[in-house]
């Protein structure tokens, strides 16, 4: 009878169901838009629509990942450019930090007016057999735009370089060899947009504009205080889409719906010009968006 109880103990410890603990709750998952509009969350690394530096037929594969800043220096920080949409066509929003670093730096992603006042640019790494097309609707159309050009796109593509300055558009710097902005060091920073703007002046015998579009998106505190130090305005976009592989466009449609649909007082348009899709429906973009009051127009205009 003594040993009853330490009997009982065990059966009623055998009866307790197995697995009582519960599981812990999965995190929330972070305010991201699968759109390829916004890159991920700050201090992560992802693609942003960024155009290979080569000719299509010798760019095989997408650019290797960006090493994070950190891996150079324990201090430097290394964002992707990312923003939260809306539905109401008002301008997206970013966080207050990245606000205040952008504002503290002549960088921007948007300009807000009361003239609905926008913003069309597009990024140049190759040719795609369509920057012509695309500088014939913008003429047909009295709009002036934004060309971001590497040093690929200049050396190869002089003639549409010359082009775009001669019609009044504004020709703007995406570097010499296309290099992850947020890793390089400020000599590297200065070498990539200083080369850039020293042929292009050699070729065209004016200077090109200050505007500098980041590389795949990524920047750094560091990254943005050496540009604004050379005299840049760093641009990112409150608009874009995965527009840029020229073997998966999404189509005439699919474009002009995406811009119509997200479009906002000072948007600043990034198109990508290697895109078939883009290309057909610009026209179109361009007359409703007109007929909608608004008004295209250059950043310095």
């Amino acid at each position: 009878m003594k040993k009853l109880p330490v009997f009982l103990v065990i059966i009623l410890l055998l009866a307790l169901p197995a697995g009582c603990k519960e599981d812990s709750p999965s995190g929330s998952s972070p305010d991201f838009v699968s759109e390829v509009s916004q890159a991920p969350p700050p201090q992560t690394k992802s693609a942003e629509p960024a155009e290979p530096v080569k000719p299509a037929q010798q760019q095989a594969k997408d650019p290797a990942p960006a090493v994070p800043a950190a891996a150079n220096n324990p201090v430097q920080k290394s964002y992707s450019w990312y923003f939260r949409p809306n539905s109401e066509h008002q301008p997206p929003s970013v966080s207050e930090d990245i606000r205040i670093m952008l504002a503290n730096n002549d960088a921007f992603y948007v300009l807000p007016n009361k003239d609905n006042k926008i913003y069309l640019t597009f990024d140049e790494g190759y040719e795609n057999g369509y920057t012509a097309q695309i500088l014939d609707i913008l003429k047909a159309n009295n709009v002036r735009a934004a060309f971001f050009i590497t040093g690929h796109y200049l050396k190869s593509q002089p003639e549409l370089v010359t082009r775009m300055k001669n019609e009044g558009h504004l020709v703007c710097n995406h570097t010499l060899n296309h290099p992850d902005l947020s890793t390089v060091s400020q000599e590297k920073l200065e070498q990539e947009t200083s080369s850039l703007d020293n042929n292009f002046r050699d070729l065209t015998g004016q200077e090109m504009d200050k505007y500098l579009r980041p590389p795949m998106g990524n920047y750094s505190p560091a990254s943005l205080g050496y540009a604004r130090e050379m005299g840049y305005h760093t641009v990112f976009w409150s608009m874009a889409f995965k527009d840029w592989d020229v073997n998966n466009q999404p189509g005439a449609e699919y474009s002009y719906q995406h811009v119509i649909n997200n479009i906002h007082p000072g948007a600043v348009i990034l198109l990508h010009a290697v895109s078939q899709s883009n290309t057909e429906a610009l026209d179109g973009i361009i007359k409703d968006l007109t007929a909608q009051g608004y008004v295209f127009a250059l950043f310095d205009r």
